[in-house]
């Protein structure tokens, strides 16, 4: 069993603007994304232990926590996306690769860039349906929750779909070409 919670060199996914501007741009974006993502992490599980601690012992449950959490667990995988796909982190079954890497570098690039266009396509595709649902969302006014009980607007999260999406399309191009730059550079 290996352990993949070290850091290692390859792991830095912010290159210095001077060697790469767009990839530091969106790295730094990325980051900050993922940043944001960590602390409504953090938000929500005050928020759950609130609504917890206030349902058993004041017999005075928080209203809206569950839609609030349903929205924000979403919210919060688009946020941090771009970063998981800049750090060759998003989820996969990587036996493969991890065998490849000793017999054919070339063959590993090949699969990582084929891995990052696969993700352009996907990501591409969620944002090309968000998008329409994002406007209107923006453009009505949508929210959900019940009237008169608990209502919050859609498109806040809506629109971190949107950027997320988008984000993750660069991200995953910008993996693709450096994948195939490397390819191309090995022997």
């Amino acid at each position: 069993m290996t352990d993949d919670s070290r850091a290692e060199a390859g792991d830095a996914y912010v290159p210095a603007f001077s060697e790469a501007p767009f990839g530091a741009v969106l790295g730094s974006i990325a980051a900050i994304m993922s940043s944001v993502g960590t602390l409504a992490i953090g938000a929500l599980m005050v928020l759950i232990v609130a609504d917890v601690l206030g349902r058993n012992f004041f017999n005075a449950p928080i209203t809206g926590v569950a839609e609030i959490a349903g929205r924000t667990v979403v919210a919060i995988v688009f946020l941090q996306v771009a970063a998981a796909i800049l750090q060759k982190r998003l989820t996969r079954a990587d036996f493969l690769v991890r065998r490849l890497e000793g017999v054919s570098p070339k063959g590993v690039c090949l699969i990582e860039a084929l891995f990052a266009l696969c993700g352009v396509i996907v990501f591409a595709l969620i944002l090309w349906a968000s998008w329409p649902k994002f406007a209107s969302a923006w453009a009505t006014s949508e929210f959900f929750g019940v009237q008169g009980v608990f209502t919050i607007l859609t498109w806040p999260f809506r629109g971190i779909t949107v950027l997320g999406c988008a984000v993750a399309v660069l991200a995953a191009l910008y993996r693709a070409q450096d994948e195939i730059r490397t390819f191309r550079s090995l022997p």
